[in-house]
């Protein structure tokens, strides 16, 4: 089997809380490859989160290390992390984080724009995304004008615009209702299956976890179960 395009190897993280220390993963191994597609599901406060932060590169482990198409994360400079993040890793979260004053196109051309995709560029890949996530018709809305379906939808398309190897989902539906998710998870696994992205998602709910062909459980930190 060729190498795989995402390891963690004996991942641990704690933080500093004022006068005392809160271990959040302690000793997480997982590998995937190339378009492999994984739910991790976990109670709040399990350390889903946490996991995908390390994996994507947005923070670090006090001991481990992480490792995406062959590099280990902790070994790059903060601009070498800063590209790979914005070119090779997409992120989707609960809470979109769309910048309010930009328009659905403009919050996602951001990330081509930040890899110095040429504008044209980066507009027309920005189109042709909303368009394949039935936004077609909002491209100059800003955030408060969608609703909470269309703003993850926006997002959906931001994270995919640099076409990335790896998709960090955070609780992608954890802010919609029942149906409004369902849509979501059917177009994100539409999205990596045309794409064949690596896709990671963290969540609670055991039916949208049902979804992925492979499923791990995170509890007070640890890989307690797996389901392949």
């Amino acid at each position: 089997m060729s190498e795989a395009l995402l390891s963690a190897i004996g991942l641990h993280k704690t933080y500093t809380l004022g006068q005392r220390s809160l271990e959040v993963l302690r000793g997480v191994d997982l590998e995937l490859q190339r378009g492999e597609f994984l739910a991790l599901r976990g109670a709040s406060g399990a350390g889903k989160s946490t996991l995908l932060h390390l994996l994507g590169g947005l923070d670090t482990p006090n001991r481990g290390e992480v490792r995406l198409a062959g590099r280990n994360l902790s070994t790059l400079g903060r601009g070498e992390l800063a590209r790979l993040r914005s070119k090779e890793v997409g992120f989707i979260f609960q809470s979109y984080y769309l910048l309010p004053e930009l328009d659905a196109l403009e919050n996602v051309c951001l990330p081509a724009r930040m890899a110095r995709m040429p504008a044209a560029q980066a507009e027309a890949r920005g189109r042709e995304l909303l368009a394949r996530v039935g936004l077609k018709e909002r491209v100059d809305h800003k955030p408060y004008e969608l609703s909470g379906g269309e703003q993850q939808r926006v997002a959906i398309a931001r994270a995919m615009i640099n076409e990335p190897d790896l998709i960090l989902a955070d609780e992608p539906t954890g802010n919609l209702d029942s149906h409004t998710g369902e849509e979501i998870i059917e177009l994100l696994c539409a999205l990596r299956d045309e794409k064949q992205t690596t896709f990671i998602m963290a969540t609670h709910d055991a039916r949208v976890a049902a979804r992925a062909p492979k499923v791990m459980e995170l509890v007070d930190g640890q890989i307690v179960h797996r389901e392949i």
